[in-house]
């Protein structure tokens, strides 16, 4: 046989034993992690998921990796105190609430910034050298400017897709607790009962409400509690909510009344907001509508009569 009919044994060969030494060291992987575990069992008497222990080795270089990024964000983030507890509370109004939350976030966007410009710079002294030195600095400054600011345009995105997430579950929330109220509950127990309802149909307002309820007992006062509830979620409605209740505390007016009334108010806004999308929907659909709709309805409308139309002036030039 000639060399040029062994290259294709010669390589059919080799991606075999790769693909088996690939698939003995799986099955090393696979027993070491079941061995690990039931290791892991018997010294600590509890069970331990294999699952867990397969899934060991990403957890501890995620966890390595937030550490990094921790590092690095307490060096190069801001050292203002109003500045950091700004951006914490941000952080803490995305549903980030993590100790180390703000830091890593530094982190994030100095690696960021520093990785996308960097990389720019290396790809282009290693395969484009001939980009012009002026080009080279824009591009690096766009791309560390883009590391910087886009974590965030997401942080930003993502708070106001909580707020509206939060607006969404609160008239149901705020009837839960008038149906509470009215059977005869207090206001801490109809919030610790709603919490538990919603646990499946409103998450995120079912989560804060567990942390206003572990304050209550805690032993903060009900309405530092409620202050600190509008300030997590930092949503206008849900401010005024608060400011409602702790009124209504002080004054010892009804708060099944003052509930009622407000949850109305919230369902109605809800259903505004619903029109004003459905609203919306034919401006949106126009844009597609011209761009892929009415081309290909154009073509098969206006194609045999363009085709038939060339065939006839062929013909009699011919």
């Amino acid at each position: 046989m000639s060399e040029a009919q062994l290259i294709p044994l010669f390589a059919a060969g080799l991606a075999f034993v790769s693909v088996l030494l690939g698939g003995y060291g799986l099955i090393g992987y696979l027993s070491g992690a079941n061995d690990t575990a039931k290791l892991k069992e018997r010294v600590s008497g509890t069970t331990i998921k294999r699952s867990e222990a397969l899934a060991a080795p990403l957890t501890s270089m995620v966890k390595n990796s937030l550490k990094f990024f921790g590092r690095m964000g307490s060096k190069i983030g801001p050292t203002e105190v109003d500045e950091i507890d700004k951006n914490r509370m941000r952080l803490i109004q995305a549903g980030l609430r993590t100790a180390d939350s703000y830091k890593i976030f530094q982190g994030i966007k100095g690696c960021l910034a520093i990785g996308l410009s960097g990389g720019f710079l290396l790809f282009r002294f290693l395969f484009s050298p001939d980009i012009s030195v002026a080009i080279s600095a824009f591009s690096a400054v766009f791309l560390a400017t883009i590391g910087v600011y886009g974590p965030e345009y997401w942080l930003t995105k993502k708070i106001a897709r909580r707020k509206l997430t939060v607006s969404d579950e609160l008239p149901d929330a705020l009837d839960l607790l008038v149906v509470c109220v009215e059977s005869g509950m207090g206001l801490d127990q109809a919030i610790d009962r709603v919490c538990h309802e919603l646990r499946r149909s409103g998450p995120v307002i079912s989560s804060e409400f567990k942390l206003l309820t572990l304050e209550l007992r805690a032993g903060k006062s009900r309405s530092e509690a409620l202050r600190s509830l509008a300030e997590r979620v930092g949503m206008d409605d849900l401010n005024s909510l608060t400011s409602l209740l702790i009124q209504a505390d002080a004054f010892g007016i009804s708060v099944g009344r003052t509930l009622r009334v407000y949850s109305d108010a919230m369902r109605i806004k809800r259903s505004q907001r619903a029109e004003e999308k459905a609203a919306k929907m034919p401006v949106l659909l126009l844009l597609p509508l011209i761009a892929f709709i009415l081309p290909a309805l154009f073509v098969t409308i206006l194609g045999p009569a363009v085709i038939m139309s060339m065939d006839m002036f062929s013909a009699m030039n011919h």
